[in-house]
């Protein structure tokens, strides 16, 4: 019988902090999604550390005690890593890694490795590659672990900077070569998008995790990747669709997250274009996710640095077959009926439709609402057309009125 050989997963301790801006609740559900991304990247959440404090510490994040409790807890249970939800400075890793003796992460460079893990195609890996150099360039001296042997001393000081400095401009030269290369790929993207520029384009944006590519399967009867992890996908895919004889590109586009590290904005501007390109958005929310609003927040800022948030845009509540409200006794005079306790139909009536703006409520895996999506999808595309095509209209939009109507 041969034997398997799996890797063990990762022992992973998690470090959150409420301050000022964060509260107790936020704090946890960051934390949680933490774990969740740990997870996606083959980690395994052993505890998690939550410290309430004033100011971060400048060295250590943390205060000195957590950090003692930490390191306590850390050797006595064998952990390799330890993953902080907040951006660590490069001398606050340093100094973390010099107190807890294993691998020190923060929330950016845990998304960096997933990005990494997750890139299949030449062009998400230089990606990716890119944005991992650019967060590595300020932190290679921590990483010269032989320098940390050295004294100081006639001799010995000026080698060693000697070689950092080597190393970095190797990390410079390879940062410009591969900003180079994304440039040559951009060209190339640019001129096949020039060949379709007739075309209406779509593009789905969301959260990552909400089902787009889920549908993206179901509306262009096409095979992309699905899975119940964050980030599933990371490369652009383009399909063309047709309803009523209204031809138009249906582009499936990276998830969002908050906290989204700026080197990955950077490097996936490319990508990025295609929301940028669309002329028209669909932004799926999962409203299963008890945090649903503040993803579609974590989604607007990002389209508002892309400069794309005052485009048309279609919402989508997906995974309606998957929302459960909370359970409200209305005898129970200790409890006010809040947002967590609105069922679907509750949910409807809300901000949801305002401005004369049709909200769609579907379940893409359950197949349930398809129909009524690709209705207004069909009322979107039709407009469009009207006002960039007005002489091959006419048919079509008789056809999407008696459609729309029956």
């Amino acid at each position: 019988m041969i034997e398997s050989h799996a890797i063990p997963l990762e022992r992973v301790v998690l470090v959150g902090v409420v301050h000022a801006d964060l509260d107790v609740e936020t704090a946890n559900e960051h934390l949680a999604e933490l774990a969740f991304l740990t997870q996606t990247a083959s980690g395994v959440v052993i505890k998690t550390f939550m410290q309430r404090i004033r100011a971060f510490h400048p060295k250590t994040l943390v205060g000195q005690g957590k950090m003692l409790e930490i390191q306590s807890y850390t050797q006595a249970n064998d952990i390799g890593t330890v993953i902080f939800d907040c951006e660590l400075t490069p001398t606050q890793q340093a100094n973390i890694e010099r107190v807890l003796r294993c691998k020190i992460l923060d929330r950016t460079a845990l998304i960096l490795d997933i990005f990494a893990l997750k890139a299949k195609t030449s062009y998400a890996k230089t990606q990716v590659e890119l944005a991992q150099y650019e967060y590595l360039l300020p932190r290679l001296k921590g990483l010269w672990t032989h320098l940390e042997r050295q004294r100081g001393g006639i001799g010995v000081r000026g080698p060693g900077e000697t070689e950092i400095e080597t190393d970095r401009r190797i990390v410079r030269n390879k940062i410009s070569l591969l900003k180079k290369r994304l440039e040559s790929i951009q060209k190339q993207k640019n001129t096949q998008r020039s060949n379709r520029k007739s075309l209406v384009r779509v593009a789905l944006v969301g959260y990552t995790n909400v089902g787009k590519s889920t549908l993206m399967n179901l509306l262009s009867k096409s095979k992309v990747m699905t899975e119940d992890k964050l980030f599933a996908t990371l490369d652009t895919t383009v399909r063309k669709v047709v309803f009523t004889d209204m031809p138009f590109l249906l582009v499936d586009t990276v998830g969002f997250i908050r906290k989204l590290p700026t080197q990955l904005i950077e490097s996936f501007k490319s990508t990025l274009d295609e929301v940028v390109q669309a002329d028209l958005l669909i932004h799926l929310v999962d409203i299963s996710n008890s945090n649903f609003e503040k993803h579609m927040d974590s989604v607007n800022q990002i389209l508002w640095e892309l400069q794309s948030i005052q485009k048309p845009t279609l919402m989508v509540f997906n995974k309606i077959d998957a929302y459960q409200p909370q359970p409200w006794d209305q005898e129970d005079l200790r409890m006010t009926r809040g947002k967590e306790h609105f069922s679907i139909q509750e949910w409807k009536q809300t901000w949801m439709q305002k401005n004369n703006q049709k909200a769609i409520f579907i379940s893409a895996s359950k197949k349930i609402n398809i129909q009524s999506l690709k209705h207004e999808m069909e009322r979107w595309v039709g407009q469009i057309y009207q006002n960039r095509f007005p002489y091959r209209i006419k048919n079509i939009a008789t056809k999407v009125k008696e459609k729309v109507s029956s």
